[in-house]
């Protein structure tokens, strides 16, 4: 389970801003708040947090340029950027100024919380990793060989990346959103079973032939890719 963290949230709207820190704290994490762009860029500057949650329109200092100012000055904590601007261009705007990821309003908690703890477990995981490991199953990112308990494991670019992503957060249940994002890079649901389609053949290559599952579905969250030996 992953350990509590220190949340910053940088939201002007204040019932929104309690609404948040009570949850966070109710899910067990230690969160703070800052109402303004300058206060959360200050607040953000001199203490550690393992994840800050950045409204994108904020009074005095607006969020996008409270990112830009954090990364200047060294600060790599990874960011969530909370917006009413839903659109592509409004996301690849934030996420090029140095936010991790992009969520728009209006969301659910529920989906809020396995991004940032998401994002508090990538921290802890270095990008360099080339190989990912989950039990016996091994995938080279270079290379692009997957192989379980040694034998070779043949996947289509698509089956790849998504079992790339999966492996990236092992352990932690990852949503159809995120999967729609970052695997097929649509940013709206096609309300197709393309993902469903997918996570049954990419289950049946890595789990035919061998004695445990590792591929899960969490049903009403998403899925999962853990090795319970």
């Amino acid at each position: 389970m992953l350990q509590s963290m220190k949340i910053l949230i940088i939201e002007d709207d204040l019932d929104a801003a309690s609404y948040l820190v009570k949850a966070f704290r109710e899910a067990g994490h230690m969160t703070e708040h800052a109402s303004d762009g300058e206060s959360g860029l200050f607040m953000a500057s001199e203490n550690a947090y393992d994840v800050l949650i950045v409204d994108r329109m904020l009074p005095k200092r607006d969020g996008l340029s409270v990112i830009s100012e954090l990364r200047r000055r060294g600060v790599n904590a990874p960011v969530l950027i909370l917006s009413a601007l839903g659109q592509v261009d409004d996301r690849v705007t934030g996420l090029r100024a140095g936010g991790d990821d992009y969520l728009p309003k209006p969301y659910s908690f529920t989906e809020l919380l396995a991004r940032v703890e998401v994002l508090g477990r990538r921290r802890g995981s270095p990008e360099q990793d080339m190989v990912y490991r989950v039990g016996d199953l091994e995938l080279d990112r270079l290379s692009h060989d997957v192989r379980r308990n040694g034998k070779e494991i043949l996947l289509q670019p698509r089956e790849f990346r998504l079992l790339e992503y999966l492996m990236k957060y092992a352990g932690q249940v990852v949503t159809r959103t995120m999967l729609l994002e970052n695997v097929w890079d649509y940013h709206f649901d096609p309300q197709t079973n393309v993902i469903d389609v997918h996570v049954s053949r990419l289950r049946s290559k890595i789990e035919k032939d061998f004695d445990r599952p590792l591929l899960r579905t969490v049903r009403g969250a998403g899925y999962m890719i853990k090795d319970d030996a």
